[in-house]
């Protein structure tokens, strides 16, 4: 199943970006990409949470294509709009 969402982004989208790698990193995850597009992934209890990103305007698009089945899409985007500041 997958998540789809849009987070707001204020400021340099850079500058967003780094904080949502250091929130994947931070977890043992990868992150690649830059200012426009990319992808990330990263285990949370021995499961996988895969996904990709675009960047365009004031937001950022995020596509979760692989997640745990009981862990709501709503959990994802709060924790990255947390780990974000949005």
């Amino acid at each position: 199943m997958s998540c789809n969402f849009s987070l707001p982004i204020s400021g340099e989208p850079q500058a967003t970006l780094d904080k949502a790698r250091k929130a994947v990193q931070s977890q043992g995850g990868t992150f690649n990409g830059d200012t426009n597009a990319g992808d990330f992934s990263v285990s949370v209890f021995g499961n996988n949470i895969s996904g990709s990103y675009t960047v365009a305007g004031g937001s950022m698009a995020v596509v979760i294509s692989e997640k745990p089945f009981l862990l709501p899409c709503s959990a994802i985007e709060g924790y990255l709009k947390n780990a974000i500041g949005s």
